[in-house]
């Protein structure tokens, strides 16, 4: 009896600590992800936050009234034009076309970059307008589909950073 006993305790001890171990292990990684996951979330609300804030101030500078914007047919020969800013619109352009690839970068689903990219086109659209329009005169129908694209990118953020949609 002494030696079953003997032999049983340290057996049993060895597997409460391979156990606990095993345990201690798994809490840990289930830690990591649950941060590693966090820390993207931030990430992408971040991306997502000065992309819009570029392309609040890209029409903003689209309607301003001493804006000096060009415009020519897409290269490519898509159905629409190119804006082309001069030197104090230029940097809006740049910011506005680096947040997107940084948005295409951290995404995690292919909706939220595909609708940042709409989001752009119907932006460059109106920077297009503005073109050949004053400040005032840019067609309504152009803010009217501006405003279905950024609904539409709010809510692939909203549901790729799984908050509610209201």
């Amino acid at each position: 009896m002494n030696v079953a006993l003997s032999v049983f305790t340290p057996v049993v001890t060895l597997l409460g600590v391979a156990l606990g171990g095993w345990l201690t292990t798994r809490n840990q990684e289930r830690l990591w992800r649950r941060d590693h996951a966090r820390r993207w979330r931030d990430v992408r609300l971040s991306a997502y936050t000065d992309f819009l804030s570029a392309y609040r101030e890209y029409i903003a500078y689209a309607q301003d009234p001493d804006a000096h914007i060009t415009a020519a047919p897409h290269p490519r020969g898509r159905d629409y034009v190119v804006p082309f800013f001069d030197e104090t619109g230029r940097p809006y352009r740049e910011k506005l076309e680096g947040a997107m690839m940084a948005i295409r970068l951290v995404s995690a689903r292919r909706e939220t970059p595909d609708t940042a990219k709409n989001l752009v086109d119907h932006a460059r659209r109106v920077a297009a307008a503005r073109a050949t329009h004053s400040a005032h005169e840019i067609p309504r129908e152009l803010f009217d589909e501006l405003w279905l694209a950024v609904q539409r990118f709010l809510a692939a953020a909203r549901h790729e950073l799984d908050l509610p949609t209201t």
